[in-house]
Order: structure tokens, then sequence, then C-alpha cells
């Protein structure tokens, strides 16, 4: 009997004017999106469902432009990033308009999700042989103390844009499971690729081959307890900032590791990275894809049945 395995895809960075973000800019030989192909790897590799996590405002026009093309294909459930799950004691920054993060989004989707689920970014393409790494992953987890939790480890090389600085999360490994994450920026300066910690800490330089986590995260649903649970303590920690603080998942991880109460297996993959974190980028990512299709391993027409 096939698992059911669910993919969120973390798209509540869409603003309203819709036609002109990054993530649903037309990059496929007919004019598919980046999340396009991150629907098609997914079902390809055994996932069953998917979870769309946007802005509320961007229901019509997100379901009849994506929806109406991946529907056919696959399940989908619609989530919406809203303040109506916040601590009591914070409801006086309901109405504040700066998504509150990452770890929030997926705690927006708690009600939708029931399964072992991936949670990916919007406008990043991460590779066929990521989604079949965590979905075998995924078909062997069960829930149990401390929870097995995952993350796909890319090489910094294969994540990297000539363009300009770039955010991932620098990783220590040892025996294939996280120690730590740093969130950075990273960009190749000369022959070297330097992170700058976004925390202020100095800079450091990473090798070529060195592990990144692109926010490829790996869950069971016991998550959802724990980000319910360290809410307040992080909204109490922020309450000086508490229009612009975000609660971040790759922090919430690294958190519930350090507790005892999860561990992450880092799946390496060779796969690599395309983004338009530039606009200069975009050419680049049609390129790519355009030989991804010239070798077969995408259908010309993504959705022609």
């Amino acid at each position: 009997m096939k698992k059911d395995l669910t993919l969120v895809i973390l798209a509540a960075g869409m603003g309203s004017r819709f036609g002109g973000l990054k993530q649903i800019t037309p990059l496929g030989p007919n004019d598919e999106f980046i999340i396009d192909y991150s629907v098609y790897d997914a079902k390809e590799a055994g996932f069953t469902k998917i979870v769309f996590l946007i802005k509320e405002e961007n229901y019509e026009i997100f379901k009849s432009t994506i929806g109406a093309r991946v529907e056919p294909h696959i399940p989908v459930e619609y989530c919406f990033q809203k303040n109506d799950n916040l601590p009591k004691e914070y409801e006086a920054i309901k109405d504040r308009k700066k998504p509150l993060g990452t770890a929030h989004a997926i705690l927006c989707c708690k009600e939708k999700v029931n399964e072992p689920f991936m949670i990916i970014n919007a406008d990043d393409f991460y590779g066929r042989h990521a989604y079949m790494k965590a979905a075998e992953f995924l078909r062997g987890v069960k829930e149990q103390k401390p929870s097995p939790y995952g993350m796909v480890g890319y090489l910094v090389k294969n994540t990297i844009t000539e363009h300009g600085a770039v955010k991932r999360g620098v990783c220590e490994v040892e025996n294939n499971k996280l120690l730590k994450i740093i969130e950075s920026s990273v960009e190749r300066v000369g022959d070297k690729i330097i992170a700058t910690p976004l925390s202020g800490d100095p800079q450091f330089e990473v090798q070529e081959n060195d592990t990144v986590s692109m926010n490829m995260l790996l869950f069971t649903p016991s998550i959802f307890s724990y980000i319910e649970d360290n809410f307040k303590p992080f909204l109490d920690a922020n309450k000086d900032n508490l229009e612009t603080c975000e609660y971040l998942i790759p922090d919430v991880l690294f958190k519930s590791i350090q507790e005892g109460y999860s561990t992450a297996t880092v799946l390496p993959t060779t796969a690599t990275w395309y983004g338009v974190t530039y606009k200069e980028d975009a050419d680049s990512v049609k390129e790519a894809l355009k030989q991804l299709v010239k070798k077969k391993e995408y259908p010309n027409n993504l959705w022609k049945k």
C-alpha cells in the first residue's frame, strides 16, 4: 500500500501584483513556472498531495493559474498564512503586514497535513534526485521519540549564482546527522566561497563540497506541536521588535535538535539548484530547463495530457 506523503510549498511571499514576481515568471518551454516543475517532480517521486501555503488575497489568481494546471494531476489543498493563530497575549499584532516567518507558515498548515511531509520554497528548482531521496526517507519514518526529521543537503557549489549573494543555511554534519545550521549570505568572491552569517557573526570560508540547506526539510506531524509550544516563548524573546521579527523553521529545527526533541538526518544530493534570485538569472534558468527537456528528463509540455 502506497504511503501518503505531502509536499508543502511555501508561497506566501508572493505579493498581490502576481504577474511581476519571480515565483511565477514563465521559464519553461511552454511558459511553465518553477513551481510547476516542483509539483511534477514531487508527483514522480511518489508524493500524493500538494499543499500550497499562500496569502489569502492571492487565492483566486493562484488557483486559476497554477492550481488549474496541477489540480487535474494530483490532489491539492490551499492554506493561508494568517495571524489568527497568535497566542492571546499577542493579538495586538494581528494586523502586522510582514509575514511572521516560515515556522509560522507551517503552523498555518496544521489542519491540512496529517502525514509525513516536506516543505520547499516556491521559487527554487530543487532537481528530481532531491525529491526521490526525500520521498524514500519519508516512506520509512514513523512517529517516535526523538522525532525523526530530515533535510536534503546540497553541495554549496551547486546552489550559488554568479550574479550575487544568496541566502543559504551552512550546515555542520556528523554521521549524516545535522548538528548546526548557520543562516548566511553566501557568495563566490574570487576563487573562494564566503559565508556571512545573518546573525552578524564574522564571515567564514566554505568549501565547494560543504553542505548547505535550501529549506528542503522533512517532518512528521509532531513538528506542529513543537512549533506551537515555542511560538509564545519566541514572541516573548522578541517583545522589542514584534513588527519585524520572523519565526523561522531552520531556527526551530535547530532548537528541537538541541533539546533532544528530534534528530535530523541529512540526505545528500548532487542535484543542481536553479532559481531567479536576480533578474539576470532568468536566462540561465530557461536554458537549463531547455536542456533538461532536451535530455528527456521532462516532457516539452509539462502538463499536456
